[in-house]
C-alpha cells in the first residue's frame, strides 16, 4: 500500500481548519491523550507564519529546531517557546535537498526533514532532544509522539495545546516511512495519533528524548483522510548524517 494521502498533517490553519480536513472525529496527540509532560514536553516548540499556521518542532540545540520539510514552503516563520510565549524570529531554512514536494502531495515517502536556524536562542526552559542511534524498528514496538495538533479533526479545538501518545508500530517498517497506530483502537476506530498541527512533531525512541522521526501525515480510521487512524513518521535513518553536518555548518553542533 503506498502512503496515505497526506491531509490531516498538513500546515494547520487555526482560523479555517474545516477547509483544510474532512469532518472526521478523531482522537489526536491531543484528544483523548495526556499533556505532554517532562522529556517528551520540554524540547517541543510552535513554529507558526504569518498567517498563524502551525508546525510542531523540536529544539536540537538553543537556535537549532527539526521539523518536517512540507511545513516550511511559505517563509516569514517564527519559532514559538509554548512554556513563556517568547517568540523567535527564523534566520535559517534548510530543506533536505531531496525533499520533492510534488512526491509529498502525491503521497510518496519523501526526505520529509529540515531545520531551522533562529535568529536567538530559545529561553532555558526549553531543554533540546538528541538524536537516537539510528536503527530500523520492528512491528509492535512503540514510539511516543508530541505536538500542538488538534484534539478533533475538522476543528480548531486543542490546537496549541502540547499533548504526547505513545504509538504502536505497524505494517512494513522501513528506511522511508513508519506508520503507528493506537494499540487500543488498531486503525479500526478513531484513536491516538498526529492531527492537524502536528506535523514536524518528534517520534521519541524509548523513555528519553531521542528523536527517531518526525510525524508527516496522519489517516483517519480505514485508511480515509483525517486523522486517528495512522501517523506517518519519516524516520532519521537515512537523514541522520544530513542533519548533524547540516547542525555544524549553521554553526549549531549537535552529537553525531
Amino acid at each position: 500500500m503506498g502512503m496515505p494521502r497526506p491531509v490531516a498533517v498538513l500546515i494547520a490553519v487555526l482560523v479555517a481548519v474545516v477547509a483544510v480536513v474532512p469532518l472526521t472525529p478523531a482522537s489526536a496527540v491531543t484528544g483523548n491523550a495526556p499533556a505532554a509532560a517532562g522529556w517528551a514536553a520540554r524540547a517541543i516548540v510552535m513554529i507558526v507564519d504569518k498567517r498563524e499556521d502551525l508546525c510542531t518542532g523540536t529544539a536540537l540545540a538553543p537556535d537549532l529546531v527539526l521539523t518536517a520539510a512540507h511545513c516550511l514552503l511559505r517563509g516569514d516563520y517564527q519559532v514559538k517557546a509554548y512554556q513563556t510565549g517568547v517568540t523567535i524570529p527564523v534566520r535559517t531554512i534548510v530543506r533536505h535537498p531531496h525533499f520533492d514536494f510534488a512526491s509529498y502531495a502525491a503521497s510518496r515517502a519523501t526526505a520529509d526533514v529540515a531545520l531551522i536556524k533562529l535568529a536567538a536562542p530559545l529561553p532555558d526552559i526549553v531543554i533540546p532532544a538528541a538524536l537516537a542511534a539510528p536503527r530500523r524498528v520492528a512491528p509492535g514496538e512503540t514510539l511516543t509522539i508530541a505536538g500542538f495538533g488538534v484534539t478533533l479533526a475538522g476543528t480548531a479545538r486543542g490546537l496549541g495545546q502540547p499533548r504526547m501518545a505513545t504509538l504502536s508500530v505497524t505494517g512494513k517498517p522501513g528506511s522511508l516511512q513508519i506508520r503507528l497506530y493506537d494499540i487500543a483502537t488498531r486503525n479500526l476506530r478513531a484513536g491516538l495519533g498526529g492531527c492537524t498541527g502536528d506535523s514536524g512533531a518528534p517520534a521519541y525512541d524509548g523513555e528519553g528524548p531521542l528523536v527517531i522521526g518526525v510525524v508527516s501525515w496522519s489517516t483517519a480510521p480505514g485508511d480515509e483522510e483525517g486523522c486517528g487512524g495512522l501517523t506517518g513518521i519519516t524516520p532519521l535513518m537515512l537523514y541522520r548524517d544530513w542533519i548533524v553536518e547540516t547542525a555544524r555548518k549553521l554553526n549549531s553542533p549537535i552529537a553525531p
